[in-house]
This record gives structure tokens, sequence and C-alpha cells, in this order.
């Protein structure tokens, strides 16, 4: 996610700014300076850390314990400052309004203020340890035209982004497939990044085996980034050839007892700059070479910016995805980082609909205003 790096890098150094302005209301003079320089160098070692460890996807083992506090520490610094400033700004009004005379002694808001950080930190624990497991269950009606009659009715329920390692264990998988089928679905649409830690893959793929019974029309599953960097594919592909999972890599296959209802899946597009939409129009057309004219199609796609191919297309009435996280970070449902085109919940072009799942798993193993999620799709049929 090089997106949501520079926009953390960006308030990672506003932060640090701020925090070394502030510094002078705690100390002065040779302790002023040695503190600036400490927090500093412990500011940006951190960040060149954790750039180093996700760029190279490491975040299995070691790794992850490493990234783990230095990630607290940070975003409670970041809650922390908020805090500050949305005091100062509260302080400054209140002043104005009840025309209260200015005080130097009143700029000192960090003097002694141990709530600001107590808070900032407790939230940030909170994101980390609480909200990250809190999974919470999303349902939604899609009214599709002329769906076929066997097909009205039909739950499917989507999962995303698990990244298995050392944020999301086997037992975890395990725990989240018994949870999604306990919902009442009738198939299982996985949207890629699933398989992100060689160790576990194998393990994790068994654990996928084993409920594969649960749905009625299957687990369906679309690939994802981090299936290609952690070795995952060639499980997919297995499971794939077993008869497991139905793998619908830039093709499609018909539901069977479901009339004329067709799921379609696309791969990753890892091209970018310019050569990133044609190679993603290029991947949609693939998909749906082999689905007959007046069928309903079901799209699968990683990458949430498929919506578009799908709406445009006129006969894709739903297209789940995943990848963006949902930001991780959100205010009344709103994604504080909205890096992609379509970063969370629901979207709708004309009569298709697209929906970006918050995921899972933690990439970035921090959650606030942004819990993962089940979602649960019923589709009803409807006259045109």
């Amino acid at each position: 996610m090089p997106g949501f790096f520079v926009i953390f890098l960006l308030v990672v150094l506003a932060c640090l700014g701020l925090c070394l302005y502030a510094l002078r209301y705690l100390a002065a003079g040779r302790q002023l300076r040695i503190l600036r320089i400490a927090l500093t160098a412990a500011e940006l070692g951190g960040v060149g850390l954790l750039y180093y460890l996700f760029s190279t996807h490491q975040t299995e083992g070691w790794a992850g314990m490493v990234a783990l506090p230095i990630i607290l520490l940070l975003v409670g610094q970041m809650i922390t400052l908020g805090f500050v400033v949305l005091a100062v700004a509260v302080r400054v009004l209140r002043r104005r309004i009840e025309a209260v005379p200015y005080n130097a002694e009143r700029r000192r808001v960090l003097k002694n203020a141990a709530f600001y950080p107590a808070a900032g930190f407790l939230l940030s624990s909170y994101g980390a340890f609480i909200e990250r497991h809190q999974t919470v269950r999303r349902d939604y009606t899609i009214p599709i035209a002329n769906l076929p009659h066997e097909a009205d009715g039909m739950v499917i329920a989507q999962i995303s982004d698990v990244h298995l390692g050392t944020y999301f264990s086997v037992e975890d998988f395990d725990a989240l497939l018994t949870d999604v089928a306990a919902g009442g679905a009738d198939l299982l649409a996985v949207t890629g990044d699933i398989f992100d830690d060689e160790r576990l893959n194998e393990p994790a793929a068994e654990v996928l085996a084993a409920h594969a019974g649960d749905w009625r029309d299957g687990i369906w599953y679309c690939i994802g980034n981090h299936e290609y960097y952690r070795n995952g594919r060639p499980l997919v592909d297995h499971m794939a050839h077993e008869g497991i999972v139905h793998v619908v890599l830039n093709s499609a296959a018909r539901v069977t007892g479901r009339g004329g209802l067709y799921i379609a899946g696309v791969d990753y597009p890892f091209a970018r700059g310019d050569a990133f939409y044609p190679q993603k129009a290029a991947y949609f057309a693939d998909a749906m070479k082999a689905v007959p004219a007046d069928t309903v199609t079901i799209l699968l796609a990683h990458h949430p910016e498929f919506i578009d191919d799908a709406a445009a297309h006129g006969s894709v009435p739903l297209t789940l995805t995943g990848h963006t996280h949902g930001s991780q970070f959100g205010i009344l449902g709103v994604p504080l980082f909205p890096v992609f085109k379509y970063t969370r919940g629901m979207v709708r072009i004309g009569e298709s609909y697209g929906y970006v799942h918050t995921g899972n798993g933690s990439w970035f193993p921090l959650r606030i205003g942004c819990p993962p999620e089940i979602t649960y799709f019923r589709l009803e049929r409807t006259e045109r």
C-alpha cells in the first residue's frame, strides 16, 4: 500500500514537527536539544524500519513482533497530538467567546497534562488489542433484475484480506470460517490475500479444505497480491485442481443448481501508471468471455476499481472486492485515509452494486473505527 505509507509518513512528520515545538514547554537549553535529537532519531528510525518490514512483506515472526510496539507508539503519539491540538483550539475559542484575558501560563497545556498521552496510548492499544479482534456482521439485500428463480434468496458471504501471519493465526482462520458458516450463507466468496506466511500456508489450506462442505454452493476464490508475495498461488491452484474451492482467475463458471447465475473472478493487476487500466480491462474481458449473454454474473476482484468495469459491462449487478482494509482507520464509518478511489463499503453505479470489504486480518496491526467484518449479501429477483 504505497499510498497509505505516503500519508502515514506525512502524518508522522507533521506530528514530529509539533512534538519538537512542544518540547520547549517541557525543557530548555542543552536538555531541550538532547530531547529533540533523541525524539527525531527514534521517530525516523522507527518509520524507516516499518517501511523496510512492510515493503519487503515481512510481517511474520520477529518482524511482526518488532513492528507492533513501534506502530503503537507512533499511532499513540498521533492521537495524543490530536487531543492536544483540539484542547488548544477549544481553549482559544472559549477565551475569545468569554473575553478572558490572555495568560501566558495557559500556553503550557502540555505541562503536567498526563491525560493526553494516556488517552492517546490507550486508544492506540484499544485499536491493536480489542477492535482488531471485534468482527462485525453486515447484511445487505441486492435487487437484481431477472435473477434466475433458482438463485432468488441466495445468500453470499464474503471474507477478505486475512493476511495469515503474526497477527492472524491458523486457529483464528478456523474460528473465522466457523463463524461465517454459522451465519447462514449458501456460498462463501473469498476476495484474496488469505495466504501471507509461507510457514502457515499449508496448515491454513487444510483448514479451508475442512470447511469446504459448509456452504451449499461451495467456496469461490479470487487471487490477491499477497498470494504472490508469499507463495500462496500454488496452494490455491492445488485446491482448485482438487475441487476444494472454485478459483476464478480471469475466468467464470456457472453455479450449479442456480440457473443462469455465474461467478467470475479476475487476477490482481500489478501494472503501474498508465499501464494499470489496460491490464485491468484485459483481465475483466478475459473473465467475461465464458459468460453467455442474458445471464447474471457476480464478480470477485481483489482490487476495488474493478467495480467500474463491472458497472460499465451491464450484466454484473454485484462486485465484491477487498484490498483496502477500509483504510483501517475511520471516523463515524468514513475512512480516515481514503487512498483508493473506493475505500470502504457499498458503491452503487446505476443498477450495479460494488462492495469494498474492510478485511478480516490486519496487514497493519491496528484498527480504530474500522473493525473487521463478515458481510452477507442476499440476492433478490426483481422484474425489469
